[in-house]
């Protein structure tokens, strides 16, 4: 019986010839990440069990993102924590404030993750690196710290969706539409514990930041993991970046599948999913100008960070001026990402429009700071969750668009078509 591109990743991890569904094994690592949040947690545990070595230096990464620069002192305390860990054992990929970026857009630009690996990150949108080949997933802070000692972790093989791309999206229709548009259909649990594989003609149409969006939020659709085909957008990404050698695998054609989801691109409009779930979708055309006021925009993230979204927000920020009523955030997610904005004149479009740019971090997104919203407010925002109190008071509200759709809502005061604006 034929393997899914997860599966045979996995398999060749647990030097095993072919793996199966539900089957336990034990896999090596090549990558295992931490933030500031979550990697307090884990050394305090690696300390606990009396760990004195890391597997791997190098394969290792750890990125102080989510509060940082540091917004008080138990968020100092937990980075300062990290640093003395990572300066004691001599880790190569320690990413602080001047260095550090959000850390699932930082590890594909710095060329940490590759095509073929298995990563395992203390961040449930670890899953982000499946846009490059590689199988990746969120675990727990012990499983991290199992990880920083061992280089293996455990997993469940798990099944998969195949999900069939077709035709070309249309202007001011992104990866985040894509998602979105998928979430709708299947639910956030519809893909509870399996892969999200994407393959079909359309997968050629979707840049690599597309691609980086789609597979960071497989996890809002409950997915174990989401994973694209490695193809020439990915090789000419991968090969500027790349400091180690990787391997390409590909689904075999007799791969089982529970299920498959095909999704025509051409005729995808803006999606917007309205609180209190990525799966309350909507497309921009049945949302009424002005009937959802908004309070705040949030431009980045570890969903929409990217110098494309950052591309998307200025085109139509420019030359116009954000609402009055609208506090609007900018963050690019990697300090060259903010550079290269700078290069463009893209911050200056933003400032010149009202809004804010923000040096890289996580804050808003986890309603950790740099844009918290006070009760009854509500936030067009680019990231990837709108529980119930993500973003600030329980009572807020968040909306999830593209950063197309978020620059327009902001500049209207309210949910807006990026094509009427």
């Amino acid at each position: 019986m034929g393997m899914t591109m997860t599966q045979k990743i996995l398999a060749a991890h647990a030097g095993l010839p072919e793996v199966k569904a539900g089957q336990l094994i034990e896999a090596k690592l090549d990558i295992v990440l931490g933030n500031d949040v979550t990697s307090p947690v884990a050394i305090n545990e690696f300390e606990r069990c009396g760990a004195t070595s890391v597997f791997d230096k190098s394969r290792i990464a750890l990125v102080m993102d989510h509060f940082t620069p540091n917004k008080d002192i138990k968020s100092a305390q937990h980075c300062k924590q990290v640093r003395e860990f990572a300066g004691k054992y001599d880790i190569d990929n320690y990413f602080d404030v001047g260095q550090m970026g959000i850390e699932h857009a930082l590890l594909p630009e710095k060329g940490i993750v590759l095509p073929g690996d298995t990563v395992i990150g203390a961040d449930s949108h670890t899953c982000t690196y499946g846009a490059l080949g590689a199988f990746s997933t969120g675990v727990g802070s012990t499983d991290m710290a199992a990880g920083m000692i061992s280089g293996k972790a455990w997993f469940k093989v798990p099944s998969a969706i195949k999900v069939v791309l077709k035709g070309k999206p249309a202007k001011n229709v992104s990866g985040k539409d894509v998602i979105l548009h998928l979430i709708g259909k299947i639910g956030v649990d519809g893909a509870l514990y399996r892969s999200l594989e994407f393959c079909g003609e359309g997968v050629q149409h979707l840049s690599m930041d597309d691609r980086l969006c789609i597979a960071n939020m497989a996890i809002e659709g409950g997915a174990k993991n989401g994973i694209f085909p490695v193809d020439d957008v990915t090789l000419a990404y991968v090969n500027e970046r790349a400091k180690r050698g990787y391997k390409v695998f590909e689904a075999d054609e007799d791969a089982q599948y529970d299920e498959v989801v095909e999704i025509d691109l051409s005729a995808l409009r803006p999606t917007v999913a309205f609180p209190h779930l990525p799966e309350n979708t909507k497309t921009i055309d049945e949302v009424k100008p002005g009937e959802v006021m908004i309070d705040q925009v949030v431009i980045g993230s570890c969903t929409n960070g990217r110098m494309e979204d950052m591309r998307a927000a200025a085109a139509i920020l420019k030359g116009r001026k954000v609402n009055k009523n609208v506090r609007t955030i900018v963050i690019p997610a990697t300090q060259k990402i903010y550079l290269d904005c700078i290069r463009e004149g893209l911050t200056e479009i933003f400032v010149e429009a009202g809004a804010v740019v923000s040096t890289p971090t996580c804050g808003p997104c986890l309603g950790g700071h740099m844009g918290i919203l006070a009760k009854g407010e509500r936030a067009v925002a680019t990231t990837n969750r709108n529980f119930v109190g993500r973003m600030g008071h329980p009572e807020s509200e968040v909306y999830l668009a593209s950063p197309a759709v978020a620059a327009a809502s902001a500049v209207a005061g309210y949910i807006a078509d990026p094509d009427k604006i």
